[in-house]
């Protein structure tokens, strides 16, 4: 360890990590309980330390350099130990104790959560969890849910949103329906192809067609409010699917088609209320599932 190099304050990287995930600098103050020109002189003290500028400044928004990008991942690891030696500092997490419930889209309840929450049970044996699996954006503030695990950010002020990861989805076909219909290789193949369509179908094909994706409405003939139902129509050769790439790499029969179409971001937000800053067993679930989704983002 080379502890002269490692001579950081941590109250000025917490201040770069909570306006990075907070995207403001009134936001991030507001989330730690300062003022603003408060954290704009930690962060300032924080690139004169590393000589180095974290952010542009272009008008009253931010955003970051490519320094800036590079550090945030190695701060929000910090951010997560620090919480976790909070924990321990205040007790082992096998004695915490107690229900939490988390919401998530169905898809990611199905494919990505198992593995997750198994670790967690390993770890806190104590906590027992709700899955409310949702696509829908539940209301955190009348208590539906205690952790949203969402694609969009929550608007309310008193809930707390990290942006985790932001993955890709593709299209995708199974070899069966390959066999049958083809394989599109060109963005105009596309239109010779059924596709697995969500409702509402009209707000589905504006965004598709937004992203570059030809789809008219005649291809749309299957179509479902449910992810998991969307992906294992697409499995059975119905049509060609839209899914997350950390999900269908678990399917080997699935191919991924027309590689030179742009990747469909898919931001990943861990929402909760700002009483995790008080309940420990949120908090450590919280953490946890913090770190895990960012381990998936990185695999």
């Amino acid at each position: 360890m080379t502890w002269p190099a490692a001579a950081f304050d941590w109250n000025h990287l917490r201040a770069f990590l909570a306006t990075v995930e907070e995207g403001s600098l009134s936001a991030a103050a507001r989330a730690l309980g300062q003022t603003q020109p408060t954290l704009s002189r930690q962060i300032a003290a924080l690139e004169e330390d590393l000589g180095l500028p974290l952010f542009e400044r272009l008008g009253r928004s931010l955003s970051l350099t490519p320094a800036g990008r590079d550090l945030v991942a190695h701060v929000r690891e910090m951010g997560e130990a620090a919480g976790r030696i909070s924990l321990a500092a205040s007790g082992h997490s096998e004695t915490i104790e107690g229900p939490v419930s988390i919401t998530a889209s169905d898809s990611m309840s199905a494919y990505l959560l198992p593995d997750i929450l198994a670790r967690l049970r390993a770890e806190a044996p104590g906590i027992t969890v709700d899955i409310v699996a949702a696509n829908d954006i539940r209301d955190l503030q009348r208590r539906e849910a205690d952790i949203a695990i969402r694609h969009v950010r929550p608007e309310q002020p008193d809930l707390i949103a990290r942006l985790i990861m932001t993955s890709s989805a593709h299209l995708y076909a199974s070899r069966t329906y390959i066999d049958a219909r083809g394989r599109p290789t060109t963005t105009d193949d596309l239109r010779q192809h059924d596709i697995i369509g969500f409702q509402p179908v009209d707000r589905f094909l504006a965004e598709i067609n937004r992203l570059g994706i030809p789809v008219e409405p005649h291809q749309i003939r299957l179509a479902t409010e449910s992810g998991i139902v969307a992906w294992e129509l697409a499995r059975a050769g119905l049509g060609i699917g839209i899914m997350d790439h950390q999900i269908a790499r678990q399917f080997p029969e699935m191919e991924r088609l027309v590689p030179e179409l742009p990747a469909i971001p898919v931001p990943v937000w861990l929402i909760c209320h700002r009483e995790l800053q008080s309940s420990r067993r949120i908090r450590l679930v919280y953490d946890f599932l913090a770190s895990a989704l960012s381990a998936i983002s990185s695999r």
